[in-house]
């Protein structure tokens, strides 16, 4: 509905949808227990067959955002049949009986083991170039809010692109994306910043009932779910990505050319110095494959499970110029 535009033609469209999936029990179209059509009856989907990727596909097929919560029982006991293969997704497929399956060993399902799904459907940014880049707005009761700037921060961005499924902010500032065509959100978001949705954040009323010109808040993410943890700052530390879930990354076949790429990711310069820091024990890691990073694509269509020791610890230039800074007001 936000892609449209008035004009005359004796062509129109129609359209048959598959209708091969649904959320039930829910509060919304974006939330529910899952069932999938087969043979024109509906069936529950066992969690043991189901994992983060292929909550992903269902989001997407549903027109919803990223899935945020993936549990049984949240959304009432299994009245369907129960589904009988497990799908086996990669996460960019657009319908989930697109994916691959295979036989499942279970015929029933524990009671409060059927499959819940929730995906976000509150934040949203418009005018950019990406999912991860635009005009902030926020939905509620059915209609869309800009926000002002004045009644958002630092934390509040960093809740909004996890939300959306990117990377860390990197830039938040006014009239980036246009000016505000919504009405004005008129509370002040108080996020700590871990929390997983913005709309989960305290909220306190906001002394503007307007926002001035330019002043709506414009947010760019980093286009992935990339972080570096535990160092002096967000450009230097250990190596994590996300896909389905965060995981550091192996030093296997790392070099600085992969780190190069990681650093611009991050909007934190190229990559200074990367090494291996070394584990007690082989964890679950994700491994770059380097070919299909160089040939263009995103870094987390890159990853392969892995177990391994030695994960990756880099240092971006980006935390050379705080340091500088640092020092210099000293």
């Amino acid at each position: 509905m936000d892609c449209v535009s008035s004009d005359s033609s004796s062509s129109i469209v129609e359209v048959t949808c598959s209708d091969s999936v649904r959320l039930v029990n829910g509060t919304s179209l974006c939330s529910g227990r899952l069932e999938v059509k087969s043979e024109q009856s509906w069936s529950s989907v066992c969690e043991a067959d189901f994992d983060q990727q292929d909550a992903e596909v269902v989001c997407r097929e549903l027109g919803c955002g990223a899935p945020s919560v993936l549990q049984g029982a949240l959304y009432g006991e299994v009245e369907a049949p129960m589904w009988t293969k497990e799908f086996q997704c990669g996460g960019n497929e657009s319908a989930l009986l697109d994916c691959r399956r295979s036989d499942s060993a279970r015929r029933t399902c524990s009671p409060g083991k059927a499959v819940g799904l929730t995906s976000f459907v509150s934040c949203k940014l418009v005018n950019g170039t990406s999912l991860c880049s635009g005009r902030l707005e926020v939905k509620s009761e059915q209609s869309w809010s800009s926000v002002c700037e004045a009644d958002f921060d630092q934390q509040d961005a960093e809740v909004v692109c996890r939300e959306l499924g990117c990377g860390a902010p990197s830039v938040l500032q006014g009239a980036l994306y246009g000016e505000v065509e919504a009405p004005m959100w008129t509370k002040e978001f108080q996020c700590g910043g871990h929390e997983s949705a913005l709309l989960d954040c305290r909220r306190s009323d906001s002394a503007r009932r307007t926002c001035s010109p330019g002043k709506a808040v414009g947010l760019t993410c980093s286009p992935e779910p990339v972080r570096l943890v535990g160092g002096a700052s967000r450009c230097a530390g250990r190596l994590e990505v996300k896909h389905g879930e965060w995981r550091p990354v192996s030093y296997s076949d790392w070099t600085l050319k992969e780190a190069d790429v990681t650093c611009r990711n991050l909007d934190c310069g190229s990559a200074v110095s990367t090494r291996s820091r070394n584990e007690a024990s082989d964890r679950s890691v994700w491994r770059i494959r380097s070919d299909c990073l160089h040939s263009g694509s995103a870094l987390r269509d890159c990853v392969s499970s892995y177990y391994s020791s030695s994960i990756v610890e880099l240092t971006c230039s980006g935390q050379q110029e705080l340091d500088v800074r640092t020092t210099g007001q000293h």
